[in-house]
């Protein structure tokens, strides 16, 4: 009876070990692109443009402060496989680049989508990020033509090693630079809808500086210091004052980092409290539709006009039918 036990245990050992180490879905097994990325947004859309010829992993887990992240040793075993490495750059996630430099093989490229699309000249450095501190304001992806322009970068880069698929690259960038296309020309049309004097922005933290230059808003302010700590008295009082002297109709908080002092800043104004803008966390769960790019601008993007006092008709009508399936791996 025992031995038959330890054959019978031994026979589903063998075979759970064969399924685990050979089956079709095996990682050592797959010739795939392994393409390591950082922030969610940046893996949305490399993820967009790979479709199934590529594996696609993010490192940066939604929901964190991304310009503070300190990656886990673990990441290095990632970094050490990949055959690209995707960061924002602009300072974003030099840790990482650390990481990536120390530990990646020879002909492993690194590079840094947002330094490449952005001329220096073009950088904006704000109360948030300081000129004198070196490190440009680095949310290109909030605006959809810097996001069109990430996704061809990520289509070159995968077209280069991968030449084989490089029509199927295109095509998949054709479709998200149409649906990027049409995000941008819905806000255009819904800010129109806005009451004159209300397109301005105090956010918790400051992410929409190239949108709003793009689209004539006026970001009066973020809440997030430059230091990512608390803000100091005398700054809650300057935006205070700065709330009410523009009539400010909403301020809008982040649902990851719900902010006490930015409730404050509401009730002392008469401001509503919108503390719903999710940052760079997707909505809903890795696989559903909306959990992409085009699902979090959309979603940002028609929070920020309603409470403004528009009407996001035409951003409500952009449908989210991904041109293929999603299979990134998104920390969570």
């Amino acid at each position: 009876m025992r031995r038959t036990g330890f054959t019978a245990f031994a026979v589903v050992l063998t075979l759970s070990l064969a399924a685990c180490s050979s089956g079709p879905d095996s990682a050592s097994d797959d010739q795939r692109l392994l393409v390591a990325t950082t922030v969610s947004p940046i893996t949305s859309i490399a993820s967009a443009i790979a479709g199934d010829r590529a594996r696609i992993e993010g490192i940066v887990p939604e929901g964190t402060n991304s310009h503070t992240f300190e990656p886990a040793p673990q990441v290095a075993e990632l970094l050490s496989d990949a055959d690209l490495v995707l960061v924002n750059g602009l300072k974003l996630e030099d840790p990482t680049i650390d990481l990536a430099q120390n530990n990646k093989k020879d002909d492993t490229e690194i590079v840094e989508i947002g330094t490449i699309v952005l001329p220096e000249s073009d950088y904006i450095y704000d109360f948030s990020f300081p000129e004198e501190e070196g490190k440009p304001n680095p949310h290109l992806w909030t605006d959809p033509g810097y996001a069109v322009e990430y996704a061809a970068v990520i289509r070159d880069q995968l077209s280069e090693l991968d030449p084989q698929n490089a029509t199927y690259y295109a095509s998949n960038y054709a479709a998200f630079e149409e649906e990027a296309t049409a995000l941008g020309e819905a806000v255009a049309s819904d800010q129109q809808s806005v009451p004159a004097g209300n397109l301005k922005l105090l956010t918790y933290h400051d992410a929409y500086a190239y949108f709003a230059q793009e689209f004539g808003w006026e970001v009066i302010g973020a809440l997030q210091p430059k230091s990512f700590s608390d803000p100091s008295p005398s700054d809650v009082a300057s935006l205070i004052d700065q709330v009410i002297a523009e009539n400010v109709p909403t301020i809008f908080g982040s649902e990851v980092f719900p902010s006490v002092v930015l409730e404050e800043v509401g009730r002392a104004t008469g401001a509503r409290y919108e503390d719903s803008l999710r940052d760079d966390d997707l909505p809903g769960a890795p696989g559903d539709p909306e959990h992409s790019w085009l699902g979090l601008m959309k979603y940002n993007f028609r929070t920020m006009v309603a409470g403004l006092g528009g009407t996001p008709t035409q951003l409500d009508a952009i449908a989210i039918t991904p041109n293929t399936s999603d299979g990134a791996v998104y920390p969570q």
